[in-house]
């Protein structure tokens, strides 16, 4: 069967950008719409639902991170945002506002590329078939990677896709040390510059939605100058009930 071509929406001002963009995207078989209104960005993303975002942080009528934020509840697809250069904080405010991943201005059309092919490959990946489905149980905290979910107790846990992506590799290495280079070439396909803040940024946000203590983590430890560790024994002395059970 023939691969369905991906549905690429770029909101961005600047038009000469934006077209740019478009032209390459599609001579590399993207279907790629443009959308220069922060203002109705939302409403088309909503209406429209496309395959993967990429958002431009600084738009007039919204900006990205306000858009980003107003979507997700009702956008399950990647967003990939666009920042500037030197400012980590747009970066970190990115990805907390649920992006899944950025990429730095001025933009290079082959790390672009690469990065929406990334995030569309994860998204767009085929669920597990039946007989090799796993889940992992630690205590009250399901990670169930066929469905992509996570829950806690009977609460089911909001997590956008990169944060599921990260916390599924940690709890799949319960009790071993994961180095940012470790993650990096798993999650995102390329080596860990040594600045980049994404990876801390997402652990922050998952600790207490599986209900860890961000001020004192036992669950998801770091580990100073190696990495991060997710200590299984602590979340079932936590949630009180059986530890990691494939299924």
């Amino acid at each position: 069967m023939e691969q369905p071509v991906w549905r690429i929406l770029i909101v961005e001002d600047d038009q000469r950008l934006a077209e740019l963009t478009r032209d390459y995207l599609q001579s590399n078989g993207l279907d790629v719409a443009i959308e220069m209104d922060g203002g109705q960005a939302a409403a088309r993303i909503i209406a429209q639902q496309p395959d993967l975002v990429i958002l431009d942080l600084m738009l007039p009528g919204a900006d990205g991170l306000t858009i980003c934020r107003s979507v997700r509840e009702q956008y399950s697809g990647p967003i990939l945002m666009l920042t500037a250069r030197t400012d980590d904080m747009d970066q970190v405010l990115g990805l907390e506002s649920g992006a899944d991943d950025y990429v730095c201005k001025p933009v290079r059309p082959r790390l672009l590329l690469a990065r929406i092919r990334a995030l569309l490959r994860r998204h767009d990946a085929p669920a597990v078939p039946s007989g090799e489905r796993r889940r992992l149980q630690f205590g009250a905290l399901l990670v169930d990677s066929a469905m992509r979910e996570a829950w806690l107790g009977e609460q089911s846990i909001e997590l956008t896709s990169a944060e599921f992506d990260l916390l599924w590799l940690l709890t799949s290495n319960a009790g071993r040390i994961l180095s940012r280079e470790e993650i990096f070439n798993a999650l995102r396909g390329i080596e860990y510059d040594g600045q980049d803040r994404s990876i801390d940024v997402r652990i922050s946000r998952i600790r207490p939605k599986i209900g860890d203590d961000p001020m004192h983590p036992r669950l998801i430890k770091t580990v100073r100058s190696k990495g991060y560790l997710f200590v299984a024994e602590a979340a079932e002395a936590q949630h009180g009930s059986p530890g990691l059970a494939p299924l």
